[in-house]
């Protein structure tokens, strides 16, 4: 084992979830949804936490994993969640209930991001976190920017796309979209990015004035 998966594994290690969110992780594998690692979830909280996080949207619930670790932070944080997969949607369902959150902090949707997105008001939430579907993820994002308040933060899981990214030889679809988000974000005057290494990579966008 690399000196790196070493210590991405010693940072999942390290992570304590919560009843909720490992039966949560279970039912995704068990879906065959690849969730995001303990580590991600964690960086996810403190990002929802440190922005002060009250009205969230994410793309993508999967069986609620995400959903939890957004939610982690505050008690008083409510989630937009979009999914087109009802199934899915049934079991975030009953992990955000497990967890005892209430039912008017989480708004399911059911359909197509990119059909739901556009009907969503512009700069009304403090993060935006984008894991719907990979051959999407530029629209996805414009759209979480769009939606995004200034200083709001837009969360991609997966921007190393499975170790590919950084591989200039990989030039599939989806490892292209990736790439390509990553560079034209890392250049713009109109965000703030980092692109952290946890879990299969995490993008952190937060949008300037």
């Amino acid at each position: 084992m690399s000196e790196q998966d070493s210590n991405w594994k010693y940072a999942d290690y390290i992570v304590t979830e919560s009843e909720a969110i490992a039966k949560a992780r279970s039912q995704s594998l068990e879906l065959g949804i690849e969730p995001l690692s303990p580590a991600m979830g964690a960086q996810v909280a403190v990002l929802a936490a440190a922005t002060n996080a009250m009205n969230i949207v994410e793309i993508g619930t999967g069986a609620g994993v995400s959903g939890l670790w957004l939610l982690h932070s505050s008690s008083r944080s409510v989630l937009t969640s979009i999914d087109s997969e009802v199934e899915h949607l049934g079991y975030a369902r009953q992990a955000f209930s497990d967890a005892r959150i209430a039912a008017n902090r989480v708004r399911l949707i059911t359909g197509r991001a990119l059909d739901v997105l556009p009907r969503m008001n512009e700069n009304s939430y403090d993060v935006v976190y984008v894991d719907g579907d990979p051959a999407q993820v530029i629209e996805n994002v414009e759209h979480g920017l769009r939606l995004a308040r200034a200083g709001g933060t837009v969360l991609v899981p997966h921007a190393l796309w499975r170790g590919r990214v950084a591989d200039p030889a990989q030039r599939d679809d989806v490892t292209s979209a990736f790439r390509t988000l990553v560079q034209e974000i890392a250049s713009s005057t109109a965000v703030v990015s980092a692109l952290s290494p946890v879990g299969d990579g995490l993008l952190q966008i937060t949008k300037l004035d």
